[in-house]
């Protein structure tokens, strides 16, 4: 047992019940409190992820939560993280590093082992913050995935720390969720809960209170707050796609973009910037449909680049692209969609897909080998397009390696990366967080077509949002009664 009265672990009913936002408003509440504070989940399973300093592979939203803390993600933060490459196998990640492919039943077994590397990350980082505060994953009420649990009540027990459960009430049933969710528990585990949180509330609260009172009474657990639903924020998504954005200014000119979703796609927070940008209408097209007419198509990355290839072609979107070309368009290429832009990718391990090998797209003079060493790299250099530069900085987290001929767009200290066609209306990249940097998400769209193009700083903005997040927090949750040491500055 690891017993710390320093950790708060934050579990949902569902999946995207809202533990991500609630631990990333946390972190910022007790960051602003001058409280040094880290987050932590023991495993998550999602394809958008980031890479640390040290070069290693995390999920995404825990990156976002230490962001909220003001520190560095590491490694520790996310000791195991499961990246899906088809409905019945995943890659296994463990402590930033890939160290197998798994099916389901073989991580069955697997996580047996898994709560050593948690239990010693989760150890680390309580020795050097005064809080932690710690995400569940999906629901701890699946019962048939409690044996070896090291993503919710599992953990919570071995490490021994409290609980708070949160419930989405805008999916609706939210008090059937809280009092079904803790009647799954054992004992022990309901013991735990120090209380619940409603998340996304709408209306009148008065309205709701006969219903807190009464699952008051019938759980013997407090309410800590009824946290309301929360619009205009830019936050980042641990998995599920947000095709909500931001009013377009129609004053002046349009870009419309749009991202073909890949059934593998990943890292799809390289389009939050886009999302955001008020002279940009982004569109994700939906799997089977088709892409609408549009300035620019970008072809995002995936996890399994040769199966979403050939799905992209059942689709009839490697049609619609050359379309789109013939008519003025422009396309880019983002990881996995850089490998699908070129002539030819091999898959000789069968790494990825039980399928070794396809032709690319062919749009550019580059092939890829995937190979078993991961690239995993935070990078920084220079974005060249139509005569102008502008820096960037970015990551790149890949399988392959690209062998290729002609003109990059993206230069740094190790060399060039990717390529732009001699027509300049196609070009692809290993660079993820490309759009993030104002001056080359300027760049990107004068390229595509955009006139009197606007700047938006994408990391302020989230910035911004956490802090409407923490206000929100400190007004509707009792924090009083979870955080009773720490003194509002």
């Amino acid at each position: 047992m690891l017993p710390t009265s320093k950790a708060l672990m934050v579990q949902g009913t569902t999946s995207d019940a809202g533990k991500s936002v609630i631990v990333a408003g946390l972190c910022r509440v007790l960051a602003r409190r001058g409280v040094k504070v880290a987050p932590f989940k023991p495993q998550n399973m999602a394809l958008n992820s980031a890479v640390t300093q040290d070069g290693g592979e995390i999920g995404r939203a825990q990156a976002f939560q230490a962001l909220a803390c003001g520190i560095e993600p590491t490694v520790h933060m996310n000791p195991i993280l499961l990246k899906p490459s088809t409905d019945c196998a995943a890659q296994v990640i463990v402590q930033g590093k890939a160290v197998d492919a798994m099916d389901t039943i073989g991580f069955q077994s697997y996580k047996a082992f898994a709560m050593t590397p948690v239990l010693d990350s989760f150890s680390k980082l309580s020795s050097e913050y005064e809080c932690v505060l710690i995400e569940g994953a999906g629901s701890p009420a699946e019962v048939n995935l409690r044996e070896n649990d090291i993503a919710n009540m599992g953990f919570a027990e071995e490490a021994d720390v409290p609980v708070i459960i949160v419930a989405d009430i805008d999916r609706g049933g939210v008090f059937a969720h809280l009092v079904g969710t803790l009647d799954c528990l054992s004992q022990s585990e309901r013991d735990r809960v120090v209380g619940f949180v409603i998340n996304r509330f709408r209306g009148d609260v008065s309205l709701l209170e006969p219903g807190l009172e009464w699952l008051e009474e019938k759980t013997g657990k407090p309410v800590l707050g009824v946290v309301p639903y929360l619009q205009g924020l830019m936050l980042d998504a641990e998995d599920a796609i947000d095709t909500k954005q931001d009013e377009l200014d129609s004053s002046g000119s349009i870009l419309n973009v749009a991202v073909p979703v890949l059934l593998r796609i990943s890292n799809h927070t390289d389009f939050d910037a886009l999302r955001a940008h008020p002279q940009v209408n982004l569109q994700y097209v939906a799997p089977g449909k088709p892409i609408p007419s549009c300035d620019l198509i970008v072809v995002p990355g995936s996890k399994s680049v040769i199966s979403d290839l050939t799905s992209l072609r059942e689709f009839g979107w490697d049609k619609q692209i050359q379309k789109h070309l013939r008519y003025g368009g422009k396309v880019v290429g983002i990881c996995g969609g850089y490998q699908m832009l070129g002539k030819h990718i091999s898959d000789p391990l069968g790494l990825e897909d039980y399928q070794l090998e396809t032709e690319g797209l062919g749009y550019l003079d580059a092939t890829t080998v995937i190979e078993k060493e991961k690239v995993l790299t935070q990078k920084s250099g220079h974005l060249h397009l139509n005569g102008k530069v502008s820096p960037i900085t970015g990551y790149e987290i890949h399988m392959g390696v690209t062998t290729s001929k002609g003109v990059s767009p993206v230069f740094c200290e190790e060399g060039d990366d990717g390529l732009i066609n001699s027509d300049n209306n196609i070009f692809g990249t290993y660079w993820h967080g490309l759009f993030d940097q104002p001056e080359a998400l300027k760049l990107i769209l004068e390229w595509a077509g955009l006139d009197d193009t606007k700047g938006i700083d994408l990391v302020k903005e989230k910035q911004r949002s956490l802090d409407v997040l923490a206000d929100t927090l400190e007004k509707y949750l009792d924090l009083e009664l979870l955080f009773p040491n720490t003194v509002e500055k």
